[in-house]
């Protein structure tokens, strides 16, 4: 594995990655690590990810997608 170091990283982003760290209850280190591995993972991983969600969604039908158009023209 490999060992990565990040310099001169502006403060607010630190307090950011903290503050989401320890929502999580985990470290920087491990907050660090799963956002890149989640970022940055696989093809198929992330393909799988949208399929998963894309089933869960509400069905829609071309007139519903007709009207959204026309309200969003208004």
């Amino acid at each position: 594995m490999a060992i990565l170091k990040i310099r001169n990283l502006p403060d607010d982003s630190i307090d950011r990655v903290k503050e989401s760290a320890a929502s999580h209850g985990r470290s920087m280190e491990q907050e660090l690590r799963d956002l890149l591995q989640t970022r940055y993972a696989p093809r198929g991983e992330v393909l799988q990810r949208i399929r998963s969600r894309w089933k869960d969604l509400p069905r829609t039908d071309a007139q519903e997608v007709a009207a959204w158009r026309e309200e969003g023209r208004h």
